[in-house]
C-alpha cells in the first residue's frame, strides 16, 4: 500500500490482516530482507511479524486509511497481490468490504 489517492490500497489494507502466514518472505533476496526492521520480522525469520492476523507493518484502519510502514521493502508476496484480483477479494470479503469493480 502506498500514499496517495490513486490506489484503492490507501483506504483498504484487507490483504495485511488476513492471515498471519499470507506475509511470508519467498524470493526476497538477503539485503532486501536486512532492510525490514528486525522487530517486524516473526522468530522463523519466514515472514512477517503478525498481531493476530494483522502485519505490524500495516498502519492505519482497515477499510478507512491504511499504509504500509515498510512500503519500499516489502515482501514479494505483498507486492504481488493486486486491487481485485482473487487474493484481494477474499480478504475485502473477510472483512466485509465491497469488492473492487472490475
Amino acid at each position: 500500500m502506498q500514499g496517495g489517492n490513486s490506489s484503492p490500497c490507501t483506504v483498504c489494507g484487507a490483504c495485511c490482516a488476513y492471515s498471519d502466514e499470507w506475509p511470508r518472505f519467498t524470493i526476497e533476496d538477503d539485503a532486501t530482507l536486512d532492510r525490514i526492521p528486525a522487530e517486524m520480522v516473526n522468530d522463523q525469520l519466514s515472514g512477517m511479524r503478525c498481531d493476530g492476523v494483522r502485519c505490524l507493518a500495516l498502519v492505519g484502519q482497515i477499510g478507512v486509511a491504511t499504509s504500509c510502514a515498510i512500503y519500499a521493502d516489502r515482501p514479494e508476496v505483498c507486492r504481488a497481490c493486486e486491487p481485485g484480483d482473487h487474493a484481494c477479494d477474499m480478504a475485502r470479503e473477510r472483512h466485509g468490504l465491497p469488492l473492487l469493480a472490475r
